[in-house]
């Protein structure tokens, strides 16, 4: 699986409801399908404090919500990580339901009730999530994390769901405790340095986009 199919997962109950608000999981998947991109030799980010986003290929990768989001990056081109995690169309939640649904992983429920009520993603073969939370629990114990693992664990402490997500996973970690496991994670990863960059920029940029709705709301 790509990293935002894994993250899709842990995202949603076995019963196919979101762990937060859809706003939420959106910013976590465009993130997490940015480093896909970026692992895919499709997008390079800048050294900027918030890295700019250029399209190196437009060049199809075979996944179908690679390519949807590869297709909204090629109109961003030169936009700011703040500003494409934001982007609603960069989320692609449909194209991986339908691919995770394809593999048999889960069933799709559409939307009913004109919208009101939203679609469900209930597992069929809980497997696949099984083997991402069981990387995740070696990592957090003080596994070498490969990119996927890195940018998963950037991406729901952005969110501040790391410990609701992987209550089991973090085993004794409190939370001071498993945040700091996250930052040196971040920093552990294995990988090139354009993958690197892009998993320590996630965080900021995912908790970002949480914070500033909280911030404006509250001024």
């Amino acid at each position: 699986m790509v990293i935002v199919e894994e993250l899709f997962l842990l995202l949603r109950r076995d019963d196919g409801k979101a762990e937060s608000s859809m706003s939420q999981n959106g910013y976590g998947l465009a993130a997490a399908v940015v480093t896909d991109l970026v692992l895919a030799e499709r997008i390079t980010l800048s050294d900027d404090k918030d890295p700019r986003m250029s399209v190196v290929s437009s060049a199809p990768t075979g996944h179908p919500a690679l390519d949807a989001a590869l297709s909204r990056m090629v109109e961003k081109d030169g936009r700011k990580l703040s500003s494409l995690v934001t982007d609603g169309k960069l989320a692609v939640e449909a194209h991986v339901a339908a691919a995770l649904s394809a593999a048999g992983v889960i069933r799709v429920e559409e939307k009913r009730a004109l919208g009101l009520v939203p679609a469900r993603y209930p597992v069929l073969d809980p497997e696949p999530e099984r083997r991402v939370r069981e990387r995740l629990r070696t990592v957090l114990a003080g596994g070498t994390p490969q990119p996927a693992d890195a940018t998963l664990l950037a991406v729901l402490q952005g969110l501040d769901l790391a410990g609701k997500v992987l209550a089991e996973e973090k085993g004794v970690l409190g939370k001071r405790e498993l945040k700091s496991r996250i930052e040196e994670v971040s920093t552990d990863v294995r990988a090139g340095a354009a993958v690197a960059k892009a998993v320590q920029a996630m965080n900021v940029a995912v908790m970002t986009a949480v914070l500033v709705p909280v911030i404006v709301s509250g001024s």
